[in-house]
């Protein structure tokens, strides 16, 4: 005989859904708070100090600063170029890919699988493969070698910058599939189906059906594209080390050799304003969403 339980004034009354969601994710957000909002907001009072340690108050004085320094304006032209460059062709060629396998009948986890290979790869063997291939002495200059043309010069010289480029797409380009492909899935069969008795053509049902549906999974895409820019620093520090090409240092770069420095007021003012840049970037991407939604 099944048990009538009926919730009431005991435990199971206690735990609601909501109580039952926030339980579960309380060690997740205790663990936030202890090791980066409490970290940030200690560090941000760092940012108006001339010194870490009985450093007096000097107002925006190392904002102003940070806005003539070389390296840090060198750094931010350099970060705000690869994601102006990175980020629209890595969700270009996300989107492209999602399409395509969306469309297959067969193997479609198959190839889904394939295109998430690099995220699983560890950042110290990834860069140890690019860097065989690119590096003055790598394969790749052996194969120029064998035609008989002279080697280029690829991590130390403009060419570097494409090359960062290529290593963030190949890794990212899973990632933005996969959430291309959530949004696909959610787009009902009928409108596509609706569409074709009405005569429409498969690029008027891309350009009115499927692009219009997918702008929410898009602007959440282009958050995570952003975000995932910034984590490229891995990647080039390991291929080409502290100072790399002008054409690939970074704002991360000029951070971590701030932090090597143990230039703390200037490390925390870039860090500060870098923490700004993306919190407003991100919170005028979310009312795009919202409105768009609506």
């Amino acid at each position: 005989m099944p048990l009538d339980i009926k919730p009431g004034r005991g435990s199971g009354a206690l735990l609601t859904p909501s109580r039952g969601g926030l339980l579960f994710a309380l060690p997740g957000l205790i663990g936030f708070a202890v090791f980066f909002i409490c970290p940030f907001l200690i560090s941000l009072g760092y940012a108006f100090m001339d010194k870490p340690v009985g450093g007096s108050f000097v107002g925006l004085a190392n904002f102003l600063s940070l806005f003539t320094n070389k390296a840090y304006r060198l750094g931010l032209a350099n970060t705000l170029k690869f994601i102006a460059v990175s980020v629209p062709l890595n969700m270009g060629l996300s989107l492209g890919v999602a399409l395509l396998i969306n469309r297959l009948s067969r193997y479609k986890e198959l190839f889904s699988l394939l295109f998430l290979i690099p995220l699983v790869i560890p950042s110290g063997s990834m860069a140890f493969f690019w860097k065989a291939v690119f590096s003055y002495d790598g394969v790749l200059n052996g194969w120029l070698v064998g035609l008989n043309l002279a080697k280029v010069n690829w991590l130390d010289s403009g060419l570097a910058f494409m090359i960062m480029v290529l290593i963030f797409v190949w890794k990212n380009l899973g990632y933005n599939m996969v959430l291309f492909l959530a949004g696909l899935g959610n787009i009902p069969r009928d409108y596509y189906e609706a569409a074709a008795v009405d005569g429409a053509n498969p690029w008027q049902s891309l350009r009115f059906i499927t692009l219009p549906h997918l702008i929410s999974t898009a602007i959440l895409t282009l958050i995570m594209s952003i975000i995932n820019s910034f984590k490229v620093f891995k990647e080039i520090y390991l291929i080409t080390g502290s100072y790399p090409h002008e054409s690939i240092y970074t704002l991360q770069h000029f951070m971590n050799n701030m932090f090597a420095s143990l230039n703390y007021p200037r490390l925390t003012t870039a860090t500060t304003v870098l923490v700004a840049l993306i919190a407003l970037f991100t919170q005028t991407l979310l009312k795009l969403e919202r409105r768009a939604a609506a």
